[in-house]
């Protein structure tokens, strides 16, 4: 349990931010509220009774002050392009682990690439894209692996009832295409490939009761990072099933409307994951309600462990490196119902 420890959350009024401020008081810790908006904040910290430091990405002294005292924190502010590195630094500095629920392909790059070495050679434990989309896709599929230590490809499909996206969600889509120039993004035989086609259509048969739906293949997203980051697969490929692909692109689609008390709204989701190797295939699924609420028990379940020594890397490590994943898995019960299959023979 936080037992009252202080955590920074950096954009803790955001979408996802509220849920991860409201996870951390389940779990007894104490929330520091910070980001940009300062009257934001401060109505925020009046309605919980916690504090608010404003803090600004441009204004390294204001990050400084956001995390003093704090045992870790967890940014949660988009677009993560501008954001990971200054709150990485600032973490760094005070001698804390960073946590992130970054989704975009390119900040998750970036935050391997360029904070590596720094952080192994400081013992320090920066965990990237602790999220639904990066952690959990990452975690199922080191569950599904199990005792291999290197598989042919690895498959992660994902199956949204529907998808109404934050502002958020849309300010950082809009950030990666533009880094990219528009390319779409693949990982085949170990590298990252640009493509200019458009990405190809499949079916897929997910677990019941979802059954049978087409999807967008090479649907890039976190999990293309994290993977490979430390499990020989030279194939990671992610999959959306067509209905939310429809929704997320259209730009009439609302925003998240609340169903219950919580917050979370009547979104579900299946991650059904499959890993390949040879001729043997092994699987694992996963099932739950609102991809954005739980991120909120992922990324606070992710800081319990680190700051009780249940982790096996330092430095940056996505969450399949880091944690035991199946056991994770497990302690997610009953907001995410996981299940692994016994292996079988495929042609």
């Amino acid at each position: 349990m936080g037992s009252g420890r202080l955590v920074a959350v950096f954009g803790a009024y955001g979408h996802t931010g509220r849920f991860v401020v409201a996870e951390l008081v389940a779990r007894g810790f104490v929330p520091v509220l910070s980001g940009r908006n300062a009257k934001t904040l401060g109505e925020m910290a009046g309605e919980l009774g916690l504090e608010a430091r404003a803090a600004s990405v441009d204004d390294p002294a204001s990050l400084d002050r956001a995390v003093a005292g704090a045992v870790a924190v967890i940014n949660c502010a988009g677009p993560f392009a501008s954001t990971t590195g200054p709150v990485i630094e600032a973490a760094l500095r005070a001698g804390i682990p960073y946590l992130d629920v970054a989704a975009e392909i390119e900040a998750n790059l970036d935050t391997f690439a360029h904070f590596r070495d720094r952080a192994r050679d400081a013992r320090a434990v920066i965990v990237p894209a602790m999220a639904f989309f990066g952690g959990l896709g990452d975690l199922l599929t080191t569950a599904a692996m199990g005792d291999w230590t290197s598989a042919d490809e690895a498959h992660i499909a994902y199956a949204l009832s529907d998808w109404h996206p934050t502002a958020g969600t849309r300010l950082s889509g809009a950030v990666s295409r533009e880094r990219r120039g528009n390319r779409r993004l693949r990982y085949r035989g170990g590298q990252w490939e640009h493509r200019t086609d458009a990405a190809p259509t499949a079916e897929w048969t997910f677990p019941e009761p979802v059954g049978r739906r087409s999807v967008i293949a090479e649907f890039t997203m976190a999990d293309v990072v994290t993977v490979p980051q430390h499990l020989t697969i030279p194939d990671v490929t992610t999959y959306m099933n067509a209905e939310a692909t429809r929704d997320v692109a259209a730009p009439d689609t609302p925003t998240p409307t609340a169903a219950d008390d919580s917050g979370r709204s009547d979104q579900t989701f299946l991650v059904d994951v499959i890993v390949r190797s040879g001729g043997v295939e092994r699987r694992a699924t996963a099932a739950g309600q609102d991809i954005y609420a739980i991120t909120a028990p992922l990324v606070v379940e992710a800081l319990d462990r680190v700051l009780t020594g249940r982790t096996r890397a330092v430095g940056v490590a996505s969450a399949g490196e880091n944690f035991d994943a199946s056991d994770f898995l497990r302690a997610l019960a009953p907001r995410i119902a996981f299940h692994q299959y016994s292996q079988k023979q495929v042609a």
